[in-house]
């Protein structure tokens, strides 16, 4: 099976690509990135993709978080356990609480590059091209920085190996082991109510990883996690530089991450996006906004996952909690009723997002659990399975998202806001939130 050239797609007219001024350049990029060894192996992608299936089938749970957009500078061995943290606290809460098997991906190592509602940016009268994620330009509103530069995707390349060299690190070495859920609390979050709520819950899990020593039960389960990596496939020249023929059966895959998906901004059926993601054997994701209808959803189904392999495809949606209680059963229903194999994941981050008074970008804790809470209460009138939830977070203590147990204010947004494009739930937000899911989970 081959994949279509660039020109073939760049003749689709793809959306959100950034313009370089220097093709020589471009072509230099992409010829270096196709010698580089793959970041991930196809076997691991099968072996998620049949996890996956299991969420389609409601036998599983996907937990997929990370950063809205990493950055070359964030890739320290600090940043990336603190994320690696939060998602294992949060998977713990999930699976211990629910008696629920837990996918867990990160939005890691390779979430670099940004779609954006405007090329331009304009402050104080100064207008320059946005900033589109360390994968095209720099975040500093200078003109040299703002300039879309080809040698970033190699970067990006660079970066992605080192976090996943320092994630499969962590997690095969014994930070992940079972035994050290007390150890993942640290003290702001060993602080807040949740974190004590966390706590009462890793002493029954000692207790309980106890009495199994005690009885000669030692599963390698028990030391070590299955970890996949993801991102937003989105500039072609990295995505399609990063393909490459699987020497086991002869199929393409993109071995730049586990798991890719389509945005919400380049889903059109006649998409370049859409065309590359057909040909590759990866499980694929694709985001779903308030404007899909039910004939957008059968005919990406038909378009990506035409054999309908269970696990291959996974439909993340992003309403809104104003809209996802109206909007989603449609979809649903008319997807169920094709019989088409698909993983229902909620995003309840991109539809609720708004401008603080102070400038801001943020988000309300209470929206984003109203719209998971949505999200269970349509699959339970339907019958179907809630398989997931895709969050932009972080291991950090930082002010981003206002509400939650701190009951953080607008005003508290300027206290620590770091993220270079949209707000993520900070550690105790991300824990509370497990919580409240694992609660829902517990009734579905």
């Amino acid at each position: 099976m081959s994949i279509p050239d660039l020109e073939t797609l760049h003749a689709l007219g793809p959306a959100q690509q950034p313009t370089y001024p220097d093709a020589g350049a471009v072509d230099a990029a992409v010829a270096r990135l196709r010698t580089m060894p793959p970041l991930v192996f196809a076997g691991e992608c099968d072996d998620l993709k049949t996890k996956l299936a299991a969420v389609s089938r409601g036998e599983a749970f996907l937990l997929q978080g990370g950063d809205c957009a990493e950055t070359f500078a964030g890739v320290t061995a600090d940043n990336v356990r603190n994320k690696l943290r939060v998602l294992l606290q949060m998977a713990v809460v999930l699976t211990y609480a629910a008696s629920v098997p837990v996918v867990k991906v990160g939005r890691i190592a390779g979430q670099y590059a940004k779609p954006r509602s405007s090329d331009l940016e304009t402050r104080d009268g100064v207008t320059l091209p946005a900033y589109r994620g360390d994968a095209v330009n720099g975040f500093d509103f200078t003109e040299a920085a703002r300039i879309p530069d080809p040698q970033r995707l190699v970067d990006v390349y660079n970066s992605s190996a080192a976090t996943l060299n320092l994630v499969r690190a962590f997690v095969t070495g014994g930070y992940a082991d079972l035994r050290q859920v007390h150890t993942w609390n640290t003290d702001f979050v060993r602080e807040s109510p949740v974190g004590q709520q966390y706590e009462a819950m890793a002493n029954e899990i000692e207790r309980a990883l106890t009495f199994m020593q005690a009885i000669g039960a030692d599963p390698d389960e028990f030391h070590r996690v299955d970890f996949h990596s993801s991102h937003e496939a989105l500039v072609l020249e990295y995505e399609h530089a990063m393909t490459r023929i699987d020497s086991r059966t002869q199929t393409p895959y993109d071995v730049s991450g586990h798991f890719v998906w389509i945005g919400e901004r380049t889903r059109q059926l006649d998409n370049a996006h859409v065309e590359l993601l057909s040909h590759i054997r990866n499980p694929i994701g694709v985001k779903l906004g308030p404007t899909t209808t039910p004939d957008d959803a059968l005919a990406l189904a038909a378009k990506l996952n035409p054999h309908n392999e269970p696990g291959r495809l996974t439909f993340i949606t992003r309403f809104g909690a104003g809209k996802i209680r109206d909007g989603l059963p449609h979809l649903v229903e008319k997807v169920q009723a094709a019989g088409v194999q698909v993983a229902w994941v909620c995003d309840p981050m991109h539809g609720n997002t708004f401008e603080a008074s102070s400038g801001y970008k943020t988000r309300r804790f209470d929206d984003v659990i109203d719209e998971v809470q949505g999200f269970f209460d349509v699959h339970r009138s339907l019958g179907t399975w809630p398989g997931g939830i895709h969050v932009e977070l972080t291991g950090d203590d930082v002010t981003e998202c206002v509400g939650g147990g701190e009951e953080l204010l607008e005003a508290d947004l300027g206290g620590r806001y770091e993220s270079v494009c949209d707000p993520r739930l900070n550690r105790v937000q991300s824990l509370e939130l497990a919580f409240l899911v694992a609660e829902m989970l517990r009734k579905a």
